[in-house]
């Protein structure tokens, strides 16, 4: 998109990554590569989240967790008709299977570089939409529809490659990530609270951000603590990544993507004593998140002033339509006004 004095028009967001990604592969050779496992939830219904306002409940199509879904399950038909139709388009599916929480699935796809993986994860939600439609149900990727089981995430796995190597793999460094990579994930952790309203959109992701469920609210990084924000998976000279797991499915992809990446990049590094472990954690509410992002200089660098002052006051009235206090159990507006679903809400009504 260009903006009316043609210029590149600065709020075109996938237009921006774009540019980001072209521009360091022209000035330092560097590919940007993502991939994202993305949960979400099936249920009964066609439109449970649009009649959600009246029910205040969501029904689970199966009571099941991980490997409780056996074939002809309406969960198991959704998950193997979803990978054959991203199969027909391309995608190259790794692995798929339940989740921990009810009703709770993840469909894996391989690699890509990065604006045709944001590309990718809309993609992925609209093909899931349309098989749950198709079958009676609604597959919804609100972060936390259910309170009292796990939500939903789209952990984000990041690498950079030059010159066809994969330049966060180094045999000899602390987990086999090299310097380049603890760097990244150091400037990340620096500015976790500047980008967390990036990240976590909307007032239903604070939900998620619960450690008693295995939700990554803590600024750290970790091989195996998976309550940290930072993963750093077992790999190879191809497959070394970084897992940034604060990420709600809700999210913007390419807001996450152009986040993630310029952040670990050009970023800053904090000089705070012990970076990786510190007793740090992610805001619990939108509120507080929205007010760390107004207040650094990070995102005005990230964004431009302008962008920046428009999605903090978007995501501001947001907030403002539902009740502060979260609560015990998921409010009408949450689902309501949630970013995906508002338009079909409103709509409906007429």
């Amino acid at each position: 998109m260009i903006d009316k004095d043609g210029t590149p028009y600065s709020a075109d967001i996938r237009g921006v990554l774009k540019a980001f990604a072209d521009g360091l592969h022209k000035s330092d050779g560097y590919t940007l590569n993502a991939a994202n496992e993305i949960e979400g939830f099936l249920f009964n219904g066609a439109d449970a989240e649009r009649g959600y306002y009246e029910s205040r409940k969501f029904d689970y199509v199966n009571t099941g967790g991980y490997y409780h879904s056996l074939p002809g399950d309406p969960l198991r038909t959704f998950i193997d008709t979803t990978a054959e139709v991203q199969r027909a388009m391309g995608f190259q599916n790794e692995k798929d299977h339940p989740e921990v929480a009810p009703s709770q699935f993840e469909i894996n796809y391989g690699y890509g570089e990065v604006v045709a993986a944001a590309d990718q994860i809309q993609l992925y939600k609209l093909i899931c939409r349309q098989v749950a439609t198709k079958m009676g149900l609604t597959a919804s990727f609100l972060p936390k529809p259910v309170v009292g089981v796990n939500g939903s995430g789209m952990h984000t796995n990041v690498s950079v490659s030059k010159g066809g190597k994969n330049i966060f793999w180094d045999p000899k460094g602390e987990e086999k990530l090299s310097k380049f990579g603890w760097a990244f994930v150091d400037r990340i952790l620096t500015h976790a609270n500047d980008i967390c309203l990036l990240l976590n959109a909307s007032v239903n992701a604070y939900r998620r951000l619960d450690p008693h469920f295995e939700a990554p609210n803590q600024i750290k990084a970790s091989a195996i603590d998976r309550g940290s924000m930072i993963r750093i998976p077992i790999g190879n000279e191809k497959s070394m990544r970084v897992e940034v797991r604060s990420v709600s499915p809700d999210a913007n992809p390419y807001m996450v993507m152009l986040s993630v990446f310029k952040t670990g990049l050009e970023g800053e590094t904090s000089k705070i004593k012990n970076l990786r472990q510190a007793e740090r954690y992610l805001p619990d509410n939108i509120y507080a998140a929205i007010d760390d992002f107004r207040k650094a200089a990070w995102t005005t660098k990230l964004l431009g002033e302008d962008v920046k002052n428009r999605y903090a006051d978007l995501k501001q009235a947001s907030a403002d339509r539902c009740p502060r206090q979260l609560g015990t159990f998921v409010k009408a507006p949450e689902v309501q006004f949630h970013h995906e679903v508002y338009n079909q809400f409103l709509w409906n009504l007429f």
